[in-house]
């Protein structure tokens, strides 16, 4: 207990002085919006691609005029206007920036069913994982792009 009293006779732990709220945010308000802006898309990718997507979306992918492959990729397009919104982007420049990712969205999904399809694989194989795994980081790479086309062609911080 001789290590309690020796920290109880200490002088309190104070912050640093930044850390303080009454001083300048820690946070500048544009990292904010944009990790914002990132956690909304993740949120918005969990629910389009675990929770929205349908047997009829899955089934058939490989095939490349896919009814159910249009169909999911729109679920992402649409979900990601609420996203941008919120964060007071322009209707014009998000409808733009959702047509795109729907194409986007459509040939990542596309060449993967592809490529899964030609290889016959499924969840028991490592393969298929690393596919997965693709495909995945593209869609999250899409989100990078379209952070970054925001900045770029909406707000003054052009990076």
């Amino acid at each position: 207990m001789a290590w309690c009293r020796l920290h109880l006779a200490a002088e309190p732990f104070k912050l640093p002085k930044y850390a303080h709220r009454q001083q300048e945010p820690i946070l500048p308000e544009l990292a904010a919006t944009i990790l914002l802006l990132f956690s909304l898309l993740l949120i918005k990718h969990m629910f389009a691609d675990y929770f929205l997507q349908t047997a009829r979306m899955i089934a058939g992918r490989g095939t490349y005029l896919h009814m159910g492959r249009a169909q999911h990729a729109a679920i992402h397009a649409l979900l990601s206007v609420p996203c941008f919104l919120v964060i007071g982007v322009g209707l014009p420049f998000v409808l733009i920036l959702v047509a795109i990712e729907w194409v986007v969205h459509f040939h990542i999904d596309w060449a993967k069913a592809r490529y899964s399809d030609a290889r016959a694989l499924h969840p028991g194989q490592a393969h298929f994982w690393k596919a997965f795994g693709v495909d995945q980081t593209l869609h999250g790479l899409t989100y990078v792009a379209m952070v970054w086309a925001w900045l770029y062609y909406t707000t003054p911080y052009a990076i």
